[in-house]
């Protein structure tokens, strides 16, 4: 016990260690400077023109009560009632239209309140900024801008004040307004350009994070707990699966013998363990 539990420490201890701006923990605690969050908004954004941010949440939930609890890597407010949700995602889970559909709504639920009229959305534009580490949409494009339009005519914008931006990482060609995110983009593939004031900001939170001793014990917390309650699970479904296929083999008649191979064959348990464990199951069966 003491062992594994040394063993999952030092796991949890390397991981920190290795954490990366592409890290969600990671992205989410130097986003908690304000002014590299407000500055990588308007990278980002560059018509937004933010001067400040009213409200700054990192792993934010939203909208509890429904179906699939939605938690943003970062949820702004600047001074002008823009809401801005910033992601970080580096498995490409080939999902990301239908999630981001669902980060929209779950943003609007959690700015209407009951009976109040729709038209108070539009003290509040909304605007979610997904990083991703591979180019889910294959054109090779920086930056995809989406805003709802008429098929008829797509000029013809619906209004509704909802804007998605999916950066690409892997993108090698950028356009004039794609130019100040560029090194962040790279930052993400692990390639620092020492030469920018922004980049380095960011280099040197990630370091003051590490070296925070508070910061790093609610991490390895959090990781250990999470550890345990996977083992947990995990135990859990094993113990099932015992159960089952005892009860399945007994049902067929099948030797004692046998069915202790099959224990041991199928979860590596011990002759002696295997043993004790169909017998315990025969005498609670008789």
């Amino acid at each position: 016990m003491c062992n594994n539990l040394s063993e999952s420490y030092a796991k949890v201890l390397e991981k920190w260690e290795k954490m990366t701006i592409t890290s969600d923990p990671m992205f989410g605690m130097v986003m908690q400077n304000k002014e590299i969050c407000l500055e990588l908004i308007n990278r980002a954004l560059p018509q937004l023109k933010a001067t400040q941010i009213v409200q700054l949440a990192t792993q934010k939930d939203i909208n509890v009560v429904a179906g699939r609890r939605v938690r943003y890597d970062v949820y702004v407010q600047d001074e002008k009632g823009n809401i801005i949700v910033v992601e970080m995602q580096v498995a490409d889970r080939q999902n990301l239209p239908y999630r981001l559909r669902y980060y929209q709504e779950q943003i609007d639920h959690g700015l209407l309140l009951p009976g109040e009229s729709y038209q108070s959305l539009r003290q509040h534009p909304t605007y979610v900024i997904i990083f991703c580490d591979f180019d889910y949409f294959g054109y090779g494009w920086a930056r995809y801008m989406f805003e709802m339009a008429c098929t008829r005519n797509p000029q013809l914008k619906l209004g509704d004040q909802r804007t998605i931006v999916v950066f690409n990482a892997l993108a090698k060609e950028f356009t004039n307004d794609e130019q100040p995110i560029k090194n962040f983009l790279a930052l993400m593939r692990n390639r620092v350009d020492n030469e920018s004031k922004f980049i380095t900001k960011i280099q040197n939170e990630i370091v003051k994070v590490k070296e925070d001793p508070e910061r790093r014990r609610g991490f390895m917390k959090f990781e250990l707990d999470l550890m345990d309650a996977r083992r947990e699970g995990e135990l859990k479904a094993e113990e099932k699966g015992k159960q089952k296929l005892v009860k399945f083999l007994s049902s067929q008649k099948t030797a004692p013998s046998e069915i202790v191979a099959a224990l041991v064959n199928v979860y590596q348990m011990t002759e002696k363990a295997a043993q004790e464990y169909v017998a315990e199951y025969m005498k609670i069966r008789k």
